[in-house]
């Protein structure tokens, strides 16, 4: 291609003005570029397509463990036995608030906790109403706000936990399918437990 594109530019000059030696040389090197650009595209896809072989083969190897995600959900089983939970905090927080609501929002469960750091947190919850009593099986929702030092909010993302039952290979990468809890990516997993 590049004798085919320089025979027909020697061919094509002006003869009472041809090109000088360096504006074929400069001419000669950019096609030279081009070319090498094209080569790399192609190495850097093939590069992409490993990575992404080899991160399905790493998400495999949470099928069967439990992960905490971005949600707000805890399920609850017979006899109050839930699932753990989380949240990741933004920043350091002299005060956070847990609340559990149940499927109408009433309040089921608070509970508060002091000087917190930043990042993912896991929590456990017994089961169990304000007055003791064992809540029914099902699906509840919780709710975090935390304060920091300052008195200022900070930001924080509940999280529920689910179980990996598989891989999924998808456009944007592998997703792990959590269930009920739908598909998620490998980049949502704040914690594996």
């Amino acid at each position: 291609q590049f004798m085919t594109l320089l025979v027909a530019q020697m061919q094509n000059q002006d003869p009472l003005n041809p090109m000088d030696n360096s504006q074929v040389t400069s001419q000669i090197a950019q096609i030279n570029t081009v070319s090498g650009i094209n080569d790399l595209n192609d190495t850097l896809a093939a590069i992409n397509g490993q990575i992404g072989k080899s991160q399905q083969l790493q998400a495999s190897a949470l099928i069967g463990r439990g992960v905490l995600v971005p949600g707000n959900d805890i399920s609850v089983g017979e006899q109050g036995s839930s699932l753990p939970f989380g949240m990741d905090l933004d920043g350091p927080a002299s005060q956070v608030k847990l609340t559990i609501t149940d499927s109408i929002g009433t309040v089921v469960h608070e509970s508060s906790y002091e000087d917190q750091p930043a990042g993912v947190q896991s929590f456990s919850w017994d089961g169990k109403d304000a007055a003791g009593a064992i809540v029914g099986a099902g699906s509840y929702r919780v709710t975090v706000t935390a304060t920091g030092p300052d008195g200022e909010p900070v930001a924080v993302k509940p999280l529920s936990m689910g179980y990996v039952g598989g891989v999924v290979s998808g456009s944007d990468g592998p997703q792990l399918d959590l269930g009920p809890n739908g598909l998620v990516s490998l980049d949502d997993v704040r914690q594996i437990i």
